[in-house]
């Protein structure tokens, strides 16, 4: 195997290794769990690079336990039964009723949807499904007490519902097994990954894991019930880890800071970080030694690096102004871009797939891009018979600054 390229650029000497790494054999709890396979393969040409130090897992396995009868509830009987009896309802991601549309189920690893039937949704059917849920949150979401399914409404001017985009939620017992070993080092790692990556259910379980199975003091800043799911008595499956509530997205970072200020915890869990004022919380959070688990909307490291509200972070990036030895001395411009200040997210997961996954040293991976070469990555993912494969020292794929 040639190795080359790593002693051009040795990867930071203290990215962890693999050697905490073990998969989860788990029973199911329940008749309605199931083994939930790889839903989407890359070809294998973008798993391995000649440089790819490579390590599997022994023997692992997902079991997912979602409570679907208790969403297909609050649609109409037609739709539940045709539901009930579809083959594919393991692998359903949601469900859209839009009011004068045929009803829409949306399938994980599959193109578009599939129409239920013919007739178009009316507006009873939608004041029915309304009825069933209760009062809708501020962010118009709403959620089924002791699920972890989530619904969101789509309003006229009015303010009446017009549609429904019904989300099955999942608990998912062996999906930390791709990132056990960092759980390890007690630093903050922050989730990038499109919408429906998984990221959610990722929380979720590292929350157990973190609460039940490492033993600390774990609180979940839960703003739209999708962590801990709807009612005041969390989901099981975020174990023994505390929840607190949102009572509106805007009021995310003050709950965050209280959390730390009121509680002791020693790992705080947010979801979906999205504004300048959660940015600054999670950095004043980590100042306080307090480990962060966070997830943001992007696909790739530098969509974070690009963004003014999120950029703080991965450390920030500000203009400098070299002299004109320095400049030279390096081979650039005089005005460069470099990193401001120490990452608030030590460790920065890219979530490509739901099964495939690539890990950056955030500091070392930022100030690369930002100097216009690509950072060495970890790639993780599953094999075919659901083992994490880790391959180390592999070059980074993605976008540069």
């Amino acid at each position: 195997m040639v190795l080359l390229s790593l002693r051009l650029q040795p990867f930071p000497p203290n990215f962890p290794s693999s050697r905490f790494n073990k998969a989860i054999s788990t029973t199911t709890r329940n008749p309605n769990n199931f083994l939930l396979g790889t839903q989407n393969r890359l070809k294998s040409s973008c798993w391995c690079s000649s440089a790819a130090a490579t390590q599997s897992t022994p023997e692992g396995f997902l079991v997912v336990e979602d409570d679907l009868p208790a969403l297909l509830q609050i649609l109409p009987r037609e739709l539940r039964e045709q539901l009930e009896n579809e083959p594919r309802k393991a692998e359903l991601l949601e469900i859209v009723l839009d009011l004068g549309r045929r009803p829409e189920a949306r399938f994980l690893g599959e193109p578009g949807g599939q129409y239920l039937r013919n007739a178009e949704v009316s507006q009873e059917e939608l004041q029915e499904a309304e009825r069933a849920l209760g009062e809708f949150g501020g962010d118009n979401r709403a959620g089924i007490e002791g699920t972890l399914h989530r619904i969101s409404a789509i309003r006229s001017r009015k303010g009446t519902i017009v549609g429904l985009t019904c989300r099955v939620g999942r608990a998912v017992t062996g999906h930390v097994d791709m990132v056990r070993d960092l759980l390890e080092y007690k630093e903050s790692i922050l989730f990038l990954g499109r919408p429906g990556v998984g990221k959610t259910t990722v929380m979720r379980e590292i929350a157990r894991v973190m609460a039940d199975e490492l033993h600390k003091r774990v609180v979940i800043v839960d703003t739209s019930n999708e962590i801990g799911g709807d009612g005041d008595v969390p989901h099981s499956a975020i174990g023994g880890a505390r929840r607190m509530q949102v009572p509106e997205p805007s009021m995310q970072h003050k709950v965050m800071i209280e959390a730390v200020e009121n509680h002791m915890p020693e790992v705080i869990i947010v979801d979906e970080i999205g504004t300048k004022a959660e940015a600054v919380a999670c950095r004043s959070i980590a100042e306080r030694g307090v480990m962060l688990i966070g997830t943001a909307h992007g696909e790739h490291l530098s969509n974070i690096v690009k963004n003014p509200t999120l950029s703080d972070l991965v450390g920030g990036v500000e203009s400098v102004t070299l002299s004109d030895e320095e400049a030279r001395a390096r081979g650039t411009q005089k005005t460069i871009m470099e990193r401001k200040a120490p990452p608030t997210f030590p460790f920065l997961i890219e979530m490509r797939e739901r099964d495939y996954w690539v890990t950056h040293r955030t500091e070392k991976s930022v100030d690369m891009l930002l100097h216009g070469r690509k950072p060495f990555i970890e790639i993780r993912r599953r094999d075919e018979k659901f083992n994490v494969v880790i391959e180390r020292w592999t070059k980074y794929d993605g976008d540069g600054i």
